[in-house]
């Protein structure tokens, strides 16, 4: 199963927030850190916000943080919340999709055991197990801007 860009970012959000806990950051310096557009990242960031996983917090000293703790954060849960229903095939959308066969096809049964232990183990791993790495994750994302911007610029020269 592929996760779409969306969930991705997704995570990707929720793991730059947690990897140095009370630490506020911008959709600017996420975006920065992870090299991807903030336009992409606004959309995320609503969507988490909406889900209860994110707060703003608006004026001086603003920025996003985590609404709920590191280890409330069931990685399944994102992932279902951002990828939705799980269709790994035609036959699983309403009345079976176009398949001729799908009233004896034991596919479906197989396809729908594979999504469930996938699910199984993201329902294993909160936000804080992908974070407790903290000490050798936070330099990898906390790079001041300026570096950010001189090592891409030297990338495209090269």
């Amino acid at each position: 199963m592929r996760l779409t860009a969306f969930t991705d970012y997704s995570l990707r959000v929720l793991i730059y927030l947690a990897a140095e806990p009370g630490r506020r950051a911008t959709i600017g310096e996420i975006a920065s850190s992870f090299g991807v557009k903030e336009n992409h990242l606004t959309k995320v960031v609503h969507f988490l916000g909406k889900a209860g996983l994110l707060a703003n917090v608006r004026g001086k000293g603003g920025g996003l943080d985590l609404a709920q703790a590191p280890e409330d954060i069931v990685v399944g849960t994102v992932v279902r919340l951002t990828e939705g229903e799980a269709m790994p095939a035609e036959c699983f959308g309403e009345g079976g999709g176009d398949c001729r066969i799908v009233r004896s096809c034991k596919l479906r049964g197989v396809l729908r055991e594979a999504v469930d232990a996938f699910y199984l183990v993201l329902d294993a791993y909160t936000l804080e197990d992908l974070v407790s790495n903290r000490k050798t994750l936070a330099p990898l994302l906390f790079v001041p801007p300026e570096i950010v911007k001189r090592a891409r610029a030297a990338r495209s020269l090269s």
